[in-house]
């Protein structure tokens, strides 16, 4: 199945969905070019707990751990 037709199968939210999935490909590449993986996913990873904290805080102060 070629990609075209792929996308006209998915849904608006997949759609939307696979929009931020390459931007965080995407971004993820540049850091690991920069920094290495290391960076890279100890960065993700501390996105990930301020998501799952609810955003109490921002981002900048997760640096203070």
């Amino acid at each position: 199945m070629q990609e075209h037709d792929m996308k006209n199968k998915l849904t608006d939210e997949e759609v939307s969905k696979d929009k931020y999935f390459s931007r965080i490909s995407k971004l993820s590449e540049e850091m690991i070019a920069d920094h290495g993986k290391d960076f890279a996913m100890g960065a993700l990873v501390l996105a990930a707990q301020w998501i799952v904290d609810g955003n109490k805080r921002g981002p900048e102060s997760s640096t203070s751990h």
